[in-house]
């Protein structure tokens, strides 16, 4: 009997057990099925990758800022063309009414003037070598129809060369539109991937973007002796513009881009700056060293040199970083960009 027993026992034991876990586990079911869904392990990356999105966007933004210099600068050079051919059409014209009105009067003689068979033959420079040879038109003829050759030459050639000049403008316009969709489309996939989050993580987002900011009102600069007196005037500019916003393509003077910033803060020091970081590299004395840096000086950061900025003293740099930041100071090694080189703007 004892021995029959002992396995109900255990079989009563075994019985219990499985339903208390089983119980446990409808619980935690329950529990889990209550309780807030656990972190979307994708979610994590969101951030790093929104940062590299901004990254692309800035990088793209010189880009598009070089096509526009050259953009701008071919249309000055078309208009020029423009208005210079249109001044040699004019001369060319007043020229040629007094060649014809000297054929008509030598016509009305009874013979027909030189001219004339010059603007009726098929190769005015044969014809004119071979009339000057046969003295068959005067010193004075042969200097008029030879101004008005070279003059028909240089309206032809500035003809050709607006022609290439409005073609380049127009492959430059195309590039123009190219380097602005693509950084549309990197913001656009930026603000996408942000709207994945709850607004929990976006507004956590926001506030450590907020904290860097303020971060502008505490910061330390140290000695601020800068470089020279244009450097400082063009230094106090920047200072003055810390808080505006982060826009592409923009110059100022209440939203930049990194280019934007420092072109406009040496305008306002009566220094011209070229408009792309990559440009402004080698506008100035380069400087290797963050230690003999002063502050006023450019700094050239990341390798393909996308971007640029003040150096502000003690380590910081005056920049304006990327879309949805504000001009700030911002330590140089916390900026998760690798510094190149310095540039003195003498």
């Amino acid at each position: 009997m004892a021995s029959h027993r002992r396995p109900k026992q255990q079989t009563r034991s075994f019985a219990t057990a499985l339903s208390v876990t089983a119980a446990a586990a409808v619980a935690l079911s329950t529990q889990s099925a209550s309780a807030d869904p656990l972190p979307d392990p994708n979610k994590k990356g969101v951030k790093a990758q929104v940062d590299r999105l901004y990254e692309e966007a800035t990088q793209a933004t010189e880009k598009y800022n070089g096509a526009k210099e050259k953009s701008d600068g071919l249309q000055k050079q078309v208009t020029n063309l423009q208005e210079a051919t249109a001044r040699k059409q004019a001369e060319l014209n007043e020229l040629r009414g007094s060649l014809g009105a000297a054929a008509a009067a030598q016509y009305r003689s009874g013979g027909l003037d030189p001219s004339v068979q010059l603007f009726l033959s098929a190769d005015p420079d044969a014809y004119l070598e071979q009339a000057s040879g046969l003295d068959r038109i005067s010193s004075r003829q042969a200097t008029a129809l030879e101004q008005y050759l070279k003059q028909q030459r240089a309206l032809q050639q500035q003809r050709s060369q607006a022609s290439q000049k409005l073609k380049d403008l127009d492959d430059t316009r195309k590039e123009l539109g190219t380097k602005k969709k693509e950084i549309q489309g990197k913001l656009a996939e930026a603000q996408r991937l942000l709207n994945t989050l709850t607004a929990k993580e976006r507004a956590k987002i926001t506030d450590e973007e907020d904290r860097a900011n303020r971060s502008s009102d505490r910061v330390d600069l140290g000695n601020e002796a800068s470089a020279s007196q244009r450097t400082a005037s063009a230094f106090s500019a920047a200072k003055s513009r810390v808080g505006m916003p982060y826009v592409w393509g923009a110059t100022g003077p209440s939203s930049f881009d990194c280019s934007g910033l420092t072109s406009w803060a040496f305008r306002q020091a009566g220094v011209s700056l070229p408009r792309t970081s990559q440009a402004q590299a080698n506008a100035g004395t380069r400087i290797n060293s963050l230690s003999a840096l002063k502050p006023g000086d450019l700094i050239i950061m990341r390798s393909d040199l996308s971007h640029v900025g003040f150096y502000a003293g003690n380590g910081q740099i005056l920049h304006s970083p990327k879309p949805g930041a504000q001009v700030r100071y911002e330590s140089i090694a916390r900026s998760g960009m690798p510094f190149m080189w310095g540039v003195r703007i003498s």
